[in-house]
């Protein structure tokens, strides 16, 4: 099967985990968008989303989702998003669509965290793929050279030349050569930083279920 193929075998598995009565949390991402529209198919039976981007948010409407406002949402019962990596624990790292703030407020706001991924996002360590940073732009100079101080090498993310400005405003720092030996204590470290908005290492919201997309089918993995 194509990446693409396995993508839509993921996203349509994550169905199995949305409570028809209960709003869900929808996360942001490719894999993500074959889960949105597997949503569609039952969406008479649900309130609504709580959506991570600006994006998502636009393509749950064209298919007849309402999204309801993180504020007006006590809790969620599922978040359903997709990862750049993860680890046999759970943990991971997210950005990788510039939406890796809300996301993880929508996480912080769920009871679990499905994880929607094919096995090539599967990996022994975090670090391998540029970890996102979302950060305000004043401190982007010396946030990249605590960065350097760890070993790693941070640039400013661009589009069409630009900076790219995230749904909140801000700009993303992708850094390169971390190796993430324990995602807890960095993801605490990192977000104390002054500038930092969020690092993109989803421990403290790390998933409780991955459902990973493989040739023979569709891998549950619990954590």
């Amino acid at each position: 099967m194509t990446q693409d193929e396995l993508k839509t075998l993921v996203g349509q598995a994550a169905l199995a985990y949305v409570t028809p009565g209960e709003i869900v949390g929808v996360g942001t991402g490719s894999t993500v968008n074959k889960f949105i529209d597997a949503l569609a198919t039952m969406k008479d039976q649900i309130p609504g989303a709580v959506s991570s981007s600006e994006a998502s948010t636009a393509r749950l409407k064209a298919l007849g989702i309402p999204v309801l406002e993180a504020a007006d949402v006590a809790e969620l019962s599922v978040y359903i998003d997709g990862a750049d990596e993860i680890d046999a624990q759970g943990n991971m790292v997210k950005g990788g669509g510039a939406a890796l703030t809300r996301e993880k407020i929508v996480a912080a706001q769920s009871k679990r965290f499905v994880c929607i991924a094919d096995e090539s996002k599967m990996v022994k360590a975090l670090g391998a793929f540029p970890l996102p940073v979302e950060v305000i732009p004043m401190a982007a100079a010396r946030i990249a050279r605590q960065f350097v101080a760890k070993g790693g090498q941070a640039r400013l993310r661009l589009k069409d030349g630009a900076p790219l400005v995230t749904d909140n405003g801000q700009h993303i720092l992708d850094v390169t050569g971390l190796q993430i030996a324990d995602p807890l204590a960095f993801e605490s470290e990192v977000n104390q930083w002054p500038g930092v908005v969020t690092v993109g290492v989803f421990a403290h919201q790390r998933a409780q279920v991955c459902l990973l997309g493989t040739p023979s089918g569709v891998k549950t993995l619990t954590f």
